[in-house]
């Protein structure tokens, strides 16, 4: 299956395909005409997937790698000197290319530096887990995070070609096979309720395998259409981020090391529906909808933290526009829209979520 997204000069094509990894070389060849690549990696991904890319690549390329912890921590501004130095020592120039081969973490600090080293070089995202390969691997934004906040510090940044092997999901642990799912819930949420129905009809994760490539087709495709009509996150695109104002205070409250993205997304999408239906912003009973379809995946619904203590950086939350904070909100499951609201939304019952 393959999807274009139209950006003009930065246009590029994402394939999904089970097995794509076998033959990736021939489709980066395609797209990359230099001499030089690094490939960034995780040390949990590049034993599983990186010797394999290397080889594969070596006979027509001069290959480099730079392994990183994996973990949210990795994802720090304080991070980039190290990933700055070995492109440097690699003697990488704008003419070369950078492949970030993992899950979210890797592909937003690969393409923070593709974007930001010599003013930029190729990218090529090879997302390896459930979370972006429907969700972070496509659309260009690229981040890092600050002590004060995640992706404070970011570019939109678009690959060359995205490449999306679903099988590579055999290798990812339970938990972030449901991760991931939290991202494939709100694709459902904001833009899609058969998708939505889908997965209310199965029961498990297990039970949606021979529909994955499908379903990440569908999720894609969204964000396609919706990077294609806002690629820089001033209107519709804000509509990706459901759930999102809330899920990144909790990832910093626990300082990224309690609830990963997708599981403080879930927590998100059901806490800000649930403050959105009691102030009567929401049709009633998408909320239920939402539980249900959290706890049959076997996703988290709440965290345990006080509100109030998450006002102050709800207040610095990238959604917050000329001193109005976008707040999205459901219609109804499949119909999103963006809400300019104040802090006092938040406020309204600070009880903890």
């Amino acid at each position: 299956m393959k999807l274009n997204v139209n950006l003009g000069d930065k246009s590029y094509p994402i394939y999904i395909e089970n097995k794509i990894l076998d033959s990736a070389s021939d489709y980066i060849a395609d797209a990359f005409s230099g001499k030089k690549i690094m490939i960034f990696s995780d040390d949990n991904v590049y034993p599983l997937y990186g010797e394999a890319l290397k080889r594969s690549l070596s006979g027509r390329f001069e290959c480099h790698e730079f392994i990183l912890p994996h973990g949210e921590a990795t994802k720090a501004f304080k991070t980039l000197p190290a990933v700055y130095s070995a492109l440097l020592d690699a003697r990488l120039t704008r003419s070369d290319l950078i492949i970030a081969l993992g899950g979210g973490v890797i592909g937003d600090l690969a393409g923070f530096a593709a974007a930001t080293y010599m003013r930029g070089v190729n990218l090529i995202q090879i997302p390896t887990s459930l979370l972006a390969q429907v969700d972070s691997s496509v659309g260009g934004k690229v981040a890092v995070d600050l002590p004060q906040g995640k992706n404070l510090v970011g570019a939109f940044y678009q690959p060359c070609l995205v490449l999306i092997d679903p099988l590579v999901l055999n290798t990812l642990s339970p938990r972030f096979i449901k991760d991931g799912m939290g991202e494939v819930i709100k694709y459902g949420c904001i833009r899609d309720a058969d998708l939505f129905h889908t997965l209310e009809s199965h029961s498990s994760f297990e039970d949606l395998k021979e529909e994955l490539p499908a379903i990440i087709y569908s999720c894609v495709d969204i964000k396609r259409k919706v990077v294609e009509h806002d690629q820089f996150d001033t209107g519709e695109r804000m509509l990706l981020n459901f759930g999102h104002t809330l899920a990144h205070t909790i990832e910093q409250y626990h300082h990224y090391e309690r609830e990963s993205h997708g599981e403080a997304v879930a927590v998100g999408m059901y806490q800000i529906t649930r403050l959105a239906q009691e102030q009567c912003l929401t049709a009633p009973g998408n909320a239920d909808r939402i539980l249900k379809l959290l706890k049959q995946y076997g996703l988290p619904y709440e965290c345990g933290i006080p509100l109030s203590e998450l006002t102050d950086t709800i207040e610095l939350d990238k959604k917050n526009l000329n001193d109005r904070l976008n707040v999205v909100l459901l219609r109804e499951i499949g119909n999103s829209y963006i809400h300019p609201a104040t802090i006092d939304f938040f406020k309204r019952n600070l009880r903890t979520i």
